[in-house]
């Protein structure tokens, strides 16, 4: 079921005037719960709940891609001290 948009605006307490108001913006990208495309016109205060779903996704998508990053690290820190100490073990610089 497809619930009809009001157009009454809390904050002038009567409908919407739609681009006298400077919060009437356009919308473009691509909506993350649907995979649509969006590029529409509305209130900036009835955008927010998608583009906080939006912000949240994306610092989801950093949070993992720096996690990431940190394993990888890591992996290459180990490597590192393996090879430095193999180094000086051979040059008698570090006991067996």
């Amino acid at each position: 079921m497809k619930l009809k948009e009001g157009t009454y605006c809390p904050l002038i307490k009567e409908d919407c005037i739609q681009n006298k108001c400077s919060w009437f913006t356009c919308v473009r990208g691509v909506d993350t719960n649907t995979g649509k495309d969006v590029d529409d016109w509305g209130c900036a205060v009835s955008w927010l709940p998608m583009l906080m779903i939006n912000t949240a996704n994306e610092s989801r998508k950093t949070c993992a891609a720096t996690e990431s990053f940190r394993n990888e690290m890591v992996v290459q820190n180990e490597q590192t001290k393996k090879f430095i100490g193999a180094v000086m073990t051979d040059q008698g610089l570090l006991n067996k």
